[in-house]
């Protein structure tokens, strides 16, 4: 089985915030991750298939969008990466 170390290890160099989104509409409710990196970049992960990356946006903006346009919702507050490092 492959390793996500050295690749989630260079991703913890670059991230700022990280949000979680859910879908309320269905049960067990299905989350997404949303990492914001320092560039400004926004990157979406799915938890529950092992972190896989579903998309990436240039800005929060477009990210917000995408998860929005899903009907996904945020859950209240962001994980600063400055708070955990």
């Amino acid at each position: 089985m492959l390793s996500h170390e050295p690749v989630l290890a260079e991703q913890t160099k670059t991230w700022k915030f990280l949000e979680l989104w859910i879908d309320p509409v269905l049960f067990p409710p299905k989350i997404l991750m949303l990492v914001g990196d320092q560039d400004g970049t926004c990157r979406i992960f799915n938890p529950a298939s092992d972190y896989k990356l579903v998309v990436a946006h240039s800005n929060y903006q477009a990210a917000q969008e995408w998860l929005l346009e899903d009907e996904y919702e945020r859950i209240q507050g962001q994980l600063l990466a400055e708070e955990v490092l």
